[in-house]
């Protein structure tokens, strides 16, 4: 490893899409996998995996990753759309790499006017693109929207200056990314995997863009959000605010002895999350029996490594002894989980402090 890199942590064989769902449990077990090896640069202060190869890394329909079905999430989308309004306004908007077209649908339902580019969008809305916005597109903005997306891309500066560039070196950028900071805080293991090849900190933007104008947490604290001046994107300089000691006991908790862990133990949430929680617990001899998911386009899919099937909570609760208990992968859809279950279980939220 160079001089110029910390090394952090290290997992081997994760999944390359936790998000991508299978049609059957030996299609899930054979499904591609990469190694994981966290570092620092010492120069620019970012974290990302060293390890990570983009060749492996091929979004497409089954990619599956919505969380619009929650109520919670909805809150917060329109929580951030009102940070869109205030930073960037309601007009000449794009949203790189919308995905299926959610916040985009939002958006529009309430008045902004946006555009949309992803070419993985399966939808029919005539203002969303199937391709990379880029120079020569014939679109200028007044702001970018960069949700989730920039943890999931190799050098996120020099796609930055590329968006910039793209945009005629003007307008403002919105960006959102999960918060490294809460993740080493909460010792969360299972929010380290192969598709995220960038950790950010709130830091971090700071040092990214000469012009930051409002920048925050939100999402229970989970995720990150910055409004900044795409002019002002710079190659970030490490200076004394960047030192970062890694826990040492990031995972001890996987190992740990668990009073509540059955044989029928039951996971809610067949995304990231619990993709990466099931497949430790398997490594250790903890094996996830039920993963529960609301998602339509996850029940009876297949989750990568472990082979696991998703169900619906209609299906699966009837079969759960009584007093079982639920690994809650996210504890911002507890109460939901609580009421969808008529709280008949005992619920172990996996991110608490």
């Amino acid at each position: 490893m160079s001089e110029n890199l910390k090394s952090l942590y290290r997992q081997e064989k994760l999944p390359v899409f936790q998000n991508r769902m299978y049609d059957t449990a030996a299609e899930a077990q054979a499904c591609p996998t990469g190694d994981m090896s966290l570092v620092q640069n010492l120069t620019t202060g970012l974290i990302y995996n060293e390890a990570f190869r983009p060749e492996l890394v091929d979004y497409d329909s089954a990619y599956q990753n919505e969380q619009g079905i929650s109520e919670h999430f909805q809150s917060h989308l329109l929580e951030v759309s009102r940070i869109v309004d205030r930073g960037m306004g309601k007009t000449e908007l794009v949203e790189v790499g919308c995905g299926k077209g959610l916040f985009l649908e939002l958006l529009l339902s309430h008045g902004f006017d946006v555009a949309g580019f992803d070419p993985t969008y399966e939808g029919d809305n005539p203002r969303v693109l199937r391709h990379f916005f880029g120079p020569g597109v014939g679109i200028r903005a007044i702001g970018l929207i960069l949700r989730h997306v920039l943890e999931h891309i190799p050098n996120p500066v020099s796609f930055l200056q590329q968006l910039a560039h793209a945009n005629g070196g003007n307008g403002r950028i919105y960006i959102e990314v999960p918060c490294f900071d809460w993740i080493c805080k909460r010792r969360t293991w299972f929010d380290v995997f192969y598709e995220h090849v960038n950790y950010f900190r709130l830091s971090d933007f700071d040092r990214i863009f000469a012009d930051v104008i409002e920048s925050g947490r939100i999402f229970g604290g989970q995720y990150l959000y910055v409004v900044a001046d795409l002019a002002s994107v710079r190659v970030p300089v490490a200076d004394e605010e960047v030192a970062f000691a890694f826990p040492k006991d990031f995972t001890d908790r996987i190992a740990e002895r668990d009073p509540f862990w059955t044989p029928s133990a039951t996971v809610w949430g067949g995304a990231s999350k619990g993709v990466i929680f099931s497949l430790m617990k398997e490594r250790i001899g903890q094996p996830v029996k039920t993963v529960i998911d609301i998602n339509p386009a996850k029940q009876g899919k297949h989750l990568p490594v472990t082979g696991l099937p998703v169900q619906s909570p209609e299906r699966a609760l009837p079969t759960l002894p009584p007093e079982s208990t639920i690994y809650v992968m996210n504890s911002n859809y507890l109460e939901e989980i609580k009421a969808m279950s008529n709280n008949q279980y005992n619920y172990i939220s996996i991110d608490h402090e």
